[in-house]
């Protein structure tokens, strides 16, 4: 399993140096000053990929996602549910509406630091790449070009140039103000105080926070200063960018690809509504749904986790469970086909038999 995601890991990395090659016209358009953050984002992709496929390899996200594939592909689903992805991506990844109704400054925060990095990713890698690059015409006008072709040309002293210029100083000041809400609930928030680690949550806001100073730093000397630091500047910038991008696989910031696994979840959950319920063993109250208790028995089942209950019932209450399960899942009696109140008054059974009194029977 492991070798195997070393493997895709490896490939990835292959795939995007030949991709960047193919968009800078044979590295003709490669600027060479750049090959630190080249370099280091080939490395994020090959450690993302291996850690990503690593993570679909384990027997629950492997078996969810390999269902929400088959779900997606399916055209009695697209039919029915045609609406369902795009607005899943759009509540669940970009507005990020599960966020907002638990609070609307965690709400703000995490938007903000979310599309600063987005947009801030989506220009500086292009850039780095060579796809994109701007060259100055005989009119003093700039030109934008994207893999060798021209797109378009404007003046840099006009509005949209001002924007395109300065866009990676507009996405840094966005990040800037989720970084300090972020920092401001870190210090100030004792529930978050008290379980916060310092390399987990604070050292990833650290580095975001020297990105986006440093960069605006460098808009700040070149403006004002006459590039007098310059070099310095660029140079700790590189730095802190390839800090950030090495320690992305590993670090709190995952979970930005680990999310849109989400939309899957989703859509597993909403198709499976249309099908049928599974009731409970005990009371035969319906609680979840059929193909949700399967796959988990299943899951547990590939991992050695075995909570079968058949030994401690009667054969009456085996037969109830055996007619309830589905042909692909194991049989018998398990936790997880009680409903929540029956597995409480389980419990408060096994609490009573334990110390030595006498509760009601189970069925």
């Amino acid at each position: 399993m492991r070798t195997r995601s070393i493997l895709f890991g490896v490939g990835a990395a292959a795939v995007l140096t030949v991709l960047i090659g193919l968009g800078s016209r044979g590295f003709h358009w490669f600027d060479a000053a750049l090959i630190g953050y080249a370099v280091a984002t080939i490395f994020a992709t090959a450690a993302v990929v291996y850690k990503y496929t690593f993570w679909l390899a384990r027997p629950p996200t492997g078996r969810y996602f390999r269902r929400s594939v088959e779900l997606f592909f399916s055209l009695k689903n697209f039919r029915r549910y045609t609406l369902l992805i795009p607005k899943a991506i759009i509540t669940d990844l970009f507005t990020q509406g599960f966020i907002r109704r638990r609070g609307w400054y965690r709400w703000i925060m995490h938007q903000c630091i979310f599309w600063g990095v987005i947009l801030s990713c989506a220009i500086t890698f292009p850039l780095t790449f060579g796809w994109l690059r701007f060259t100055q015409t005989a009119d003093g006008n700039y030109r934008m070009w994207a893999v060798g072709f021209p797109l378009i040309t404007f003046p840099p002293e006009s509005v949209f140039g001002f924007v395109i210029i300065h866009a990676l100083d507009f996405t840094a000041a966005l990040l800037l103000i989720g970084l300090a809400l972020a920092l401001h609930r870190r210090f100030h928030d004792l529930a978050v105080i008290a379980v916060q680690r310092f390399r987990f949550d604070l050292l990833p806001l650290a580095l975001l926070l020297a990105i986006a100073l440093s960069g605006l730093a460098l808009t700040a000397d070149s403006t004002w200063l006459g590039g007098q630091y310059y070099w310095w500047i660029s140079l700790t910038h590189e730095v802190v960018v390839v800090l950030w991008l090495i320690s992305l696989p590993f670090g709190k910031f995952f979970h930005l690809i680990e999310r849109p696994a989400t939309v899957g979840v989703k859509l597993y959950m909403q198709t499976a509504k249309d099908e049928a319920m599974h009731a409970c063993a005990r009371c035969g109250t319906e609680f979840q749904t059929a193909r949700f208790i399967g796959d988990l028995k299943k899951t547990l089942s590939e991992v050695g986790e075995q909570y079968a209950l058949n030994e401690a019932l009667s054969a009456s209450s085996r037969t109830l469970a055996d007619n309830a399960a589905t042909p692909d899942t194991p049989n018998g009696l398990w936790w997880q086909d009680l409903c929540p109140q029956c597995k409480r008054v389980l419990r408060g059974q096994a609490t009573l038999a334990a110390l030595g009194r006498e509760g009601n029977r189970f069925l």
